[in-house]
């Protein structure tokens, strides 16, 4: 039997500001930071052969303080941007409140949550290349990866951390947990909160724990 652990990273700078992140490069906040050694004392009882996050620091930072504390520093890790969080496209950097304000709290929200619905393409500064993502975006580029590389691990009976983010979670989660297009869109991953599956060689899932967001017992 294998282990995976999936973590969406802590909280990030731009979540506390209430802004749009997505594929902006920000760090953690210092409640990140904490939520990352919450998961870390919540995981020390599992002893990890491999590890894979994104490309973006937020996430990579967070992996760092649960292999710090789990003890585990040596653990390979491997980087890669089809881990990344879905592209905002235009909305990227800004701030949520105020986004709903100018174009509406329910234009914001399928923006946010449908599966297949991308905000807005236009180039800004911060998006300059026109991107933008929706989860079935994300989804083609996350998954391909996971069946590809982290699966196949776990089913060899490895236990793997995987430190990633809300939407790019949910596409793994989503396709784990066969949700339809309309249960997905009512899942929501909280920030620094493993969730931990048991697999079988054949793929099958055995169990699925969502480890508590309260901080560890020590």
């Amino acid at each position: 039997m294998g282990k995976l652990v999936l973590v969406r990273h802590g909280q990030s700078q731009w979540n506390l500001e209430n802004r749009f992140t997505g594929w902006v490069d920000v760090p953690l906040s210092e409640k990140g930071r904490q939520e990352a050694m919450n998961a870390g004392e919540k995981l020390k009882g599992i002893k990890f052969d491999k590890a894979y996050t994104s490309a973006l620091q937020r996430a990579q930072q967070t992996q760092d303080i649960i292999l710090d504390v789990t003890g585990q520093k040596n653990v390979p890790v491997e980087k890669d941007q089809a881990l990344n969080e879905r592209h905002y496209g235009a909305l990227q950097g800004l701030n949520k409140k105020e986004t709903a304000d100018k174009y509406g709290a329910e234009q914001v929200h399928i923006w946010r949550r449908s599966y297949d619905v991308p905000p807005p393409k236009d180039k800004t500064e911060l998006n300059p290349d026109g991107i933008s993502e929706s989860l079935k975006d994300t989804a083609a580029r996350t998954l391909p990866y996971f069946y590809s590389k982290i699966l196949p691990d776990v089913k060899k009976g490895m236990s793997l951390l995987v430190s990633a983010h809300g939407n790019s979670l949910r596409s793994i989660v989503m396709d784990l947990d066969k949700l339809t297009k309309q249960q997905v869109l009512e899942l929501n991953l909280d920030t620094g909160v493993p969730i931990v599956y048991d697999i079988e060689s054949s793929g099958k899932i055995l169990d699925k724990t969502i480890l508590s967001s309260e901080p560890a017992k020590t």
